[in-house]
């Protein structure tokens, strides 16, 4: 099961990297990219979406072949 966060995101399976990044930050509120005490909580988000769709273009790959 993926994490319901990354589903919100609404990307699809062959959106790269850099558009899984983008929309992850867009889907913070304002305040909360303005926090420098949060950065670490930013960087751990980020990288939960960077894996989640990673994760997900894999189970893709291995369904179609």
């Amino acid at each position: 099961m993926t994490d319901p966060a990354y589903q919100r995101l609404g990307l699809p399976a062959t959106a790269s990297s850099f558009a899984v990044l983008r929309a992850a930050a867009r889907a913070l509120h304002p305040d909360t990219r303005a926090v420098c005490g949060l950065r670490t909580a930013r960087k751990r988000f980020y990288r939960q979406m960077l894996c989640a769709h990673a994760a997900r273009k894999a189970a893709d790959d291995t369904s179609i072949g």
